[in-house]
């Protein structure tokens, strides 16, 4: 399992040095009274760029993230993949992953959200106009949190995360939202989609999901042969790219 995530992890990286973009690296900011840090990849060129806030699944940030992050740097875009573990990591158990997300405060995790909003919209190199969000499981779900919470957010992308069902809360999103999920998935069911989707045009949103027949939870990010459905994850990601073109190159 150790050598498929390597390989995945790596051909993804080498994907994102392939096309031009500076260095990325670790950069803090505050949120609250508490400093903070993140992973940072920026694109080449001066002006301001449109950003993303890239938010890691229940593995925290690992380098499969970082490559996410150093692909939309290559792309363009000022992304910031959050650390909402502050450091801890679950290097792909489980159980760990299972412990630090179970740990993890919502209150907290939602000001960090919040904190790396701001830091973007603070750079120089940013268009504070043009930010969006994008999770994976875990972060497919405070993606959306972020929408919710954050009015100035221009997009959002959730990947197989956690919905929510309440009319109000659904009303207070601003963003265009794109979002794909698996049929097979047991966690966030297809009904469940087809649900919200259903809630958010009603409430005039604009929203594009599309569910993978075949798929399941993690199909787009999780190494593992059973898991990763390629067809869905390019897909998927084509989709992606298409929708923060439009939303956020605008």
């Amino acid at each position: 399992m150790k050598k498929v995530i390597g390989v995945f992890a790596a051909a993804l990286l080498l994907g994102a040095q392939s096309r031009g973009a500076n260095p990325g690296g670790t950069v803090s900011y505050k949120s609250g009274e508490e400093t903070v840090t993140g992973y940072l990849a920026a694109p080449e060129g001066s002006g301001k760029h449109p950003a993303l806030i890239v938010v890691h699944e229940w593995w925290g940030v690992n380098d499969w993230v970082r490559g996410k992050a150093d692909h939309f740097a290559k792309d363009g875009y000022v992304a910031l993949a959050v650390d909402l573990y502050r450091g801890k990591s679950a290097d792909h158990d489980p159980d760990v992953a299972h412990q630090l997300m179970r740990g993890l405060p919502e209150d907290r995790a939602a000001r960090d959200l919040d904190a790396a909003f701001r830091y973007l919209a603070s750079r120089s190199d940013v268009d504070p106009a043009r930010i969006g969000s994008i999770g994976w499981c875990m972060g497919g779900g405070y993606s959306l949190q972020a929408a919710i919470e954050e009015p100035g957010l221009a997009a959002c992308v959730v990947n197989y995360g956690r919905l929510v069902t309440d009319p109000t809360t659904i009303a207070k999103i601003k963003a265009p939202m794109l979002g794909n999920f698996g049929a097979e998935d047991q966690g966030i069911s297809p009904a469940s989609v087809e649900t919200f989707q259903k809630e958010a045009r009603a409430a005039g949103k604009t929203i594009d999901f599309k569910i993978y027949p075949g798929a399941g939870h993690g199909f787009a990010s999780n190494p593992d042969p059973k898991v990763f459905k390629p067809d869905a994850a390019r897909d998927a990601d084509a989709r992606t790219d298409a929708f923060l073109a439009k939303e956020l190159k605008k």
